[in-house]
């Protein structure tokens, strides 16, 4: 079980990236949370098997309106509460 930090920057406020984000991680049995952050950047939290995180990641940068121009990827300690993925406002 991994847990990743993940930030991303580009085109990824006001373009769906969040919910496709929801999407995917449900889709694939990830939890954690998303949050758009004020410098235009987005925040993620996401934990599952390290392969299913880069196919929630594959898929974000296939995103019709998304465009990532750069990622930053942490690893941090699991939750072993969390049960599920959710948007944070």
């Amino acid at each position: 079980m991994a847990r990743n930090r993940l930030r991303f920057w580009g085109r990824v406020q006001g373009v769906g990236f969040r919910y496709t984000a929801l999407h995917l991680a449900q889709s694939l049995g990830l939890t954690g949370w998303v949050q758009n952050q004020r410098d235009g950047s987005v925040l993620m939290e996401v934990q599952g098997r390290s392969e299913t995180i880069q196919r929630m990641i594959d898929g974000l940068e296939r995103g019709t309106f998304i465009q990532i121009e750069r990622m930053e990827k942490q690893e941090i300690p699991h939750d072993d509460y969390e049960r599920r993925f959710k948007i944070k406002e």
